[in-house]
């Protein structure tokens, strides 16, 4: 263990990923409360066709797709809002456009290909120095709005409609965890990739789910799956030569699978009641 934490592209590895597991985490519990698991996978694959379009541009693949993918986060919450189409039929009108987009322009740029390894699949041991001050503002910049806006989303997330009989702005609180979701995965791309990423924005929370009977429960539960997950999948990566991303992943999906099976049986286990926002 001395050695695997001996080494500085180990120690960057668990510094961005903790806070990227983190923020995700967070941002999972709200995903779930609100049943956006769908929206996740739309905006990750969407990314793919952002950063086609950043090798093509000559811009920073990773602030194209940052910007590319907020957009499609707005477009959608815009669709959403005006009721004429469904939330997942927007969804799945963008999630295959931009995979067909993205796959279109990287064929244009074959010299490319070999790096797309790297943001499909992600490769959080390949993070460099300068990348972890970034990584760790826009990770704290989402911890933070998050915790500001957290008793506003939560109400949003139980019930839509009481929010907004209440004088919430549920409209623009939806565009704010929008952008934060959009701007997260983007984030953690060199995490756990862009074929993976919808899974860490739904397993945590939903390990918490399997287990905690409160909302309270639910989050802390959500947090420590993912920041045990991050360790325990880069420890795995390193000593048996694995792709990082993948097995962050499936540390995480092990614990939700052992955590349903735990949630049945132990008498501290349970799912959330009613009251959290089932409906």
């Amino acid at each position: 263990m001395s050695d695997f934490l001996g080494y500085a592209f180990v120690q960057r590895a668990l510094v961005t990923g903790t806070l990227l597991g983190v923020t995700c985490a967070v941002l999972s519990f709200f995903v779930v409360l609100r049943r956006m698991a769908f929206v996740g996978v739309g905006l990750s694959h969407a990314a793919l066709g952002g950063v086609a379009l950043g090798v093509v541009l000559g811009v920073p693949p990773l602030l194209a797709a940052a910007v590319f993918t907020v957009f499609v986060a707005w477009v959608i919450g815009w669709i959403r809002g005006r009721r004429e189409v469904s939330e997942d039929t927007a969804i799945g009108v963008f999630f295959p456009t931009s995979m067909a987009l993205g796959v279109v322009l990287i064929s244009l740029s074959p010299a490319y290909r070999q790096d797309l390894m790297a943001y499909l699949f992600g490769n959080i041991l390949s993070v460099r120095s300068e990348e972890v001050l970034p990584i760790a503002g826009l990770c704290l910049t989402g911890l933070g709005l998050l915790g500001w806006y957290f008793k506003e989303l939560l109400f949003v997330g139980v019930d839509e409609e009481a929010a907004l009989a209440a004088g919430l702005p549920a409209g623009r609180l939806r565009f704010m965890l929008l952008t934060l979701l959009a701007v997260t995965i983007v984030a953690a791309l060199r995490l756990v990739g862009i074929v993976l990423v919808s899974a860490f924005l739904v397993i945590p929370a939903a390990t918490g789910q399997a287990l905690a009977r409160s909302l309270g429960g639910m989050l802390v539960v959500a947090v420590a799956s993912a920041v045990g997950s991050v360790l325990i999948g880069l420890w795995l990566s390193w000593s048996w030569d694995l792709p990082s991303g993948a097995a962050i992943v499936l540390v995480s999906a092990s614990g939700f699978f052992v955590a349903l099976t735990a949630g049945r049986r132990l008498p501290i286990g349970g799912r959330p009641q009613k009251s959290t926002g089932r409906r």
